[in-house]
């Protein structure tokens, strides 16, 4: 289902995720919570972006967003399932439908960015046939920013 950020569907996601990045990262979960709402909600929504969530029982599971990176790039941002639905597809899922989204409204690359403490994220991401824009021969930490890409198709 395709919300806006401030939709309290949404609260979970961005809380969540918040969480997750500060038991990552090393900083406070108020503070990358902060960070996630600093964005513009109307980036993530039509026409140049989309924020989606899976809902289970009325209950967020998994979500993420795109927004326009440039007029024919879309970039993925916020993909998250809920832990207690980690390793089920619902990442691959709502990967696909941001795809398919993005590719409806034009876009024909998808770029996205990952941080070197997730490799979850990075297995996601090359299972689902994005390329590295990285050495992935050098230790994950040194790499940084974890940089993606994928053309998808007209």
């Amino acid at each position: 289902m395709s919300i806006t950020q401030d939709d309290p569907l949404a609260a979970p996601l961005l809380q969540d995720l918040a969480r997750e990045y500060a038991s990552r990262y090393g900083r406070s979960p108020d503070e990358l919570r902060e960070e996630l709402e600093s964005y513009p909600g109307n980036e993530f929504a039509a026409p140049h972006g989309a924020l989606i969530v899976a809902v289970l029982g009325g209950v967020p599971i998994a979500g993420g967003a795109y927004r326009r990176f440039d007029c024919r790039t879309a970039e993925l941002k916020r993909i998250w399932t809920a832990r207690a639905y980690r390793g089920k597809g619902f990442g691959r899922l709502v990967v696909s439908e941001l795809e398919r989204s993005a590719r409806d409204r034009g876009y024909r690359r998808i770029y996205l960015t990952t941080g070197w403490n997730q490799p979850e994220a990075v297995a996601l991401y090359l299972a689902a046939g994005y390329r590295p824009l990285y050495d992935q021969g050098l230790p994950s930490e040194s790499v940084g920013i974890h940089p993606f890409e994928k053309a998808i198709a007209a």
